[in-house]
């Protein structure tokens, strides 16, 4: 079992910046695919940013590209995902995910993952 609990949500204006972490426990934590996710009121959830265990191979939502960086610290047991210059749109509950098995391509999949945290509120003001 891993238990997954998020941090850093928070209120920031329109080209500001968030760093949310996700702190980890339970198992072996740098085998496992970490993946942010986001869901904004009336729409489905969305993939946002995934890191492979070593931390070599990240995944980015084309919307946030260049702007979002997902890293983790194995040590800590802990995956980041910095957000600069924030839209509105990017406004959104922000979870964390993790699972054990995910073939390579499959990452962006929010079924793939087994593992989730409570959510953290992102809000982006205009």
């Amino acid at each position: 079992q891993v238990q997954l609990v998020e941090s850093g949500g928070g209120l920031v204006q329109a080209g500001g910046s968030l760093r949310l972490s996700c702190a980890a426990s339970g198992r072996t934590f740098s085998s496992y695919v970490m993946g942010w996710f986001r869901q904004a009121p009336g729409k489905e959830r969305e993939f946002v940013a995934a890191i492979r265990w070593g931390g070599s191979m990240t995944y980015y939502a084309d919307s946030v590209k260049g702007r979002f960086t997902i890293s983790r610290d194995n040590a800590k047991n802990t995956v980041y995902l910095q957000m600069n210059s924030l839209k509105p749109e990017d406004t959104a509950v922000y979870y964390c995910a993790a699972d054990q098995y995910i073939t390579v391509g499959f990452q962006k999949r929010a079924d793939r993952y087994t593992y989730w945290g409570q959510g953290t509120q992102v809000t982006v003001s205009s």
